[in-house]
């Protein structure tokens, strides 16, 4: 690898090499290695744990290496501090950005630096000018008079870019920026990277998802178990590639959808319809089918899902399971009737983060287990056992908190929950979201096996190869309504897409 431009004339903006990072006996970083380019947008991938955040956080300052090269535009560097990366010209754009919610816009941007007037009052007319220019260069529209409180995660996000900007910082880094953002607001956080990059700055973008590293970056890392493995210009490899470099597997193996035994109606659902969300929703799921519900977010998708649960209500229509009318806004009996529901925010509303793996399966089968109204440690321990090593759960014990688990991990513990009710349905809402690429085999598998079992499944997914690569049939939501019922041999991502952004007022499920 060159140093330097291929002209050779500038350096590179950020040069690492074979560092290396360890916290007691942990090696977090064994060689981490890594070159960006200014005018590059930088794509860093890797599994969960394979050093990517231990050598960001090097490179903001969070941390200090114990080996290897950091050079800043061609400058050797060893940052003490956030402060010191930062005056360095490197900015962090975090998931969910930290800006102080009772200041102003501007405030937020120019922290600690304000413009001054005469006896050193805040200029705050510069303030929100200079404010304003910023979010112009960015071609973006936000008041910056207005306070941060109640800003989406998106405004949050392009604010601390236009403090990156006002720094005039060369290298900026996105940490897993999309992952909270809808399809629009992705689009235009990718035209400002893009601006950016066409300004001569470097970025170097972290992300699971392929579609987004194909889309946005010209070049892209992989690493692996905290080492360099490769980088190759994006238009030159596939991510079929790229998978096996980071899992050391080929990409059909992501997808090990088996054939299963359909059998009968399981779920039925009939002109369910709720104002303002969803219309005239009607499809079936049979038992070893996993229907997927695709389109992009904001279609509805969820708010079916919650619906059928029951966890919220619905103007019209019917939930049937197995025969027998659900009783519409009331999980408990839908749980009772044999629904299991793997909500999308697993750490919200699927886990009690403080609660161990043995509580957390069982929790939803307490009356069962209690015995005189007593529940012990033992009877929940019995109970997830086997259900923790059916999906191979990594713990060493099932007294361990579910917070201080990995994002996989903290999934299959969700699922076993659910599954321990013994269901007749799984409605699984994002099965893999922030999941690495080597767990999502895992899930995927499993749902596979689960299927085979005679298992009805409803899957939503915002990740396209996954619905295509496990489900029997494709449901498309577009504005709240059901565009097309596509069979797993005649789906394609040109028609699905297609479903998903047409004008739903005059199609007709197909």
């Amino acid at each position: 690898m060159q140093a330097r431009t291929e002209a050779g004339s500038s350096p590179l903006t950020l040069e690492l090499r074979d560092v290396a990072k360890s916290f007691g006996a942990v090696v977090a970083l064994r060689s981490g290695t890594l070159e960006v380019r200014p005018g590059s947008i930088h794509a860093l991938v890797g599994e969960n744990g394979a050093g990517k955040s231990t050598l960001v956080k090097i490179v903001a300052g969070v941390h200090r290496r114990d080996g290897g090269t950091l050079r800043l535009q061609g400058e050797d560097v060893d940052f003490g501090s956030t402060a010191e990366s930062k005056a360095a010209g490197v900015a962090v754009i975090y998931q969910e950005p930290t800006l102080f919610p009772d200041l102003s816009v501007a405030e937020n941007i120019f922290m600690g630096r304000h413009p001054l007037r005469s006896a050193r009052r805040v200029d705050r007319p510069r303030m929100y000018a200079e404010s304003t220019a910023l979010f112009d260069r960015l071609g973006v529209t936000i008041d910056p008079r207005r306070p941060a409180r109640g800003l989406s995660i998106a405004d949050q996000q392009i604010i601390e870019i236009a403090k990156a900007i006002s720094l005039d910082a060369a290298l900026l880094v996105m940490d897993e920026p999309t992952a909270a953002l809808s399809g629009v607001e992705v689009e235009r956080l990718f035209a400002v990277a893009r601006s950016l990059r066409d300004e001569g700055r470097a970025l170097v973008f972290i992300s699971h998802r392929f579609d987004e590293v194909f889309d946005l970056c010209d070049t892209v890392t992989v690493m692996r178990d905290g080492a360099y493995v490769s980088t190759s210009a994006v238009a030159e490899t596939t991510e079929a590639e790229i998978v096996a470099r980071m899992v050391g597997r080929e990409v059909a193996e992501l997808f090990p959808k088996a054939v299963a035994p359909i059998g009968d109606v399981v779920l039925d659902v009939a002109g369910l319809s709720s104002a303002g969300e969803f219309h005239d929703i009607s499809f079936q799921v049979r038992a070893g089918e996993i229907v997927g519900l695709a389109g992009l977010v904001g279609a509805g998708r969820s708010e079916i899902a919650r619906a059928i649960f029951g966890v919220d209500g619905y103007d019209a229509g019917s939930v049937t399971l197995n025969g027998h009318r659900v009783a519409p806004k009331s999980p408990r009996k839908a749980i009772r009737a044999g629904m299991a529901f793997v909500p999308e925010d697993r750490r919200h509303q699927g886990l009690v983060l403080e609660g161990s793996v043995a509580k957390n399966v069982a929790s939803v089968i307490r009356g069962r287990l209690t015995r005189g109204g007593l529940l012990t440690a033992g009877a929940e321990n019995r109970a997830a056992g086997p259900w923790a090593g059916k999906l191979q759960v990594k713990t060493s014990a099932l007294d361990m908190r579910a917070s201080t688990m990995s994002g996989g991990n903290q999934q299959k513990v969700v699922i076993a929950k659910w599954l321990a009710t013994a269901p007749s349905l799984l409605i699984i809402d994002e099965p893999t979201r922030g999941i690495d690429v080597g767990t999502k085999a895992e899930v995927h598998r499993l749902l596979s096996d689960l299927a085979g079992q005679g298992l009805a499944i409803l899957m939503i997914s915002s990740e396209l190869p996954e619905v295509l690569g496990m489900a029997d049939r494709v449901l498309v939501v577009c504005e709240g309504r059901l565009t097309a019922d596509i069979a797993r041999e005649e789906a394609t991502p040109e028609n699905v897409m297609a479903a998903a952004t047409r004008s739903s007022q005059k199609e007709s499920v197909a």
